[in-house]
């Protein structure tokens, strides 16, 4: 895959990383790398039982249809930056010079030094292609293969920070995820990023949702035991859970020692 080291707001020729071919840019700060060339090979088999398709049907030949339209056209994108924790509180954390208010991220970040913020797009190209879709169900199918390819971005990056940092085992969290980090962090963790529009096409609207939609932003850290949003998560029935919610998870980990003093005794 390709990789180039961007930086915002520099000036002066690129020069070229010697273990890696990647261009870096000179900056007073820090650089940001993208990943432009993310190969995406759809599993259309892993597709059809996701989305209980049954073969031989016309159903099956329209999502066949859509995996050959989109592998061509598809680009999905990553970049991240190499970041470290300036100063912790009670309920926050400072990154690079940017404040991240989640009481949850400043407990998952004690003891951590380096993280790596990072976002990850399908790209705009797919983007488009699934708006297009004027089908409601060949559009839903579409947008489930937008994700697949924006998840490929994803474990290429992990794949990446693990060859390239030694990176363990990790864990990441992205704002609005949860209550605790409201999804209005996206702009400071976008600063923090530099110019995702500019790197890899995806932009905040004034909500701070991104576009394109299948794209995810957040922060990646290393852990000793591993760390999902969605164990802290009440929905019922989502669709995207990567674990169970525990009740007691919060009270024993993440709560002020200040709440926990005041709760009355029985």
């Amino acid at each position: 895959m390709d990789e180039t080291v961007m930086a915002a707001n520099v000036s002066g020729h690129c020069q070229a990383d010697r273990g890696t071919g990647a261009k870096i840019a000179p900056s007073v700060k820090s650089e940001a790398v993208v990943m432009d060339n993310i190969a995406f090979e759809p599993n259309l088999q892993k597709l059809t039982k996701k989305l209980r398709v049954k073969e031989g049907t016309r159903f099956a030949g329209q999502l066949e249809a859509l995996v050959d339209e989109a592998k061509p056209i598809a680009r999905p994108r990553a970049m991240y930056r190499v970041a470290y924790v300036d100063s912790r509180d009670e309920s926050g954390v400072m990154i690079g010079g940017g404040e991240f208010h989640s009481r949850v991220l400043r407990v998952n970040l004690d003891g951590v030094h380096r993280v790596f913020p990072f976002a990850v797009t399908c790209g705009g190209e797919l983007h488009e292609w699934m708006r297009g879709k004027d089908d409601l169900l060949l559009r839903y199918y579409a947008d489930v293969i937008s994700e697949e390819a924006m998840r490929t971005a994803a474990a290429d990056l992990k794949r990446h920070l693990v060859r390239r940092y030694g990176l363990g085992r990790s864990s990441t969290m992205s704002p609005g995820s949860l209550e605790d980090w409201p999804i209005r962090e996206q702009r400071p963790l976008f600063e923090l990023l530099g110019d995702p529009e500019e790197a890899i096409g995806v932009r905040l609207t004034d909500s701070m949702l991104m576009i394109p939609s299948k794209s995810v932003s957040g922060i990646r850290f290393p852990v000793e035991k591993t760390f999902e949003s969605c164990q802290l998560c009440q929905r019922e029935r989502c669709p995207s859970r990567k674990a169970p919610y525990d009740p007691e998870l919060y009270r024993k980990r993440y709560r002020l020692e200040a709440e926990q003093e005041s709760e009355p005794t029985t």
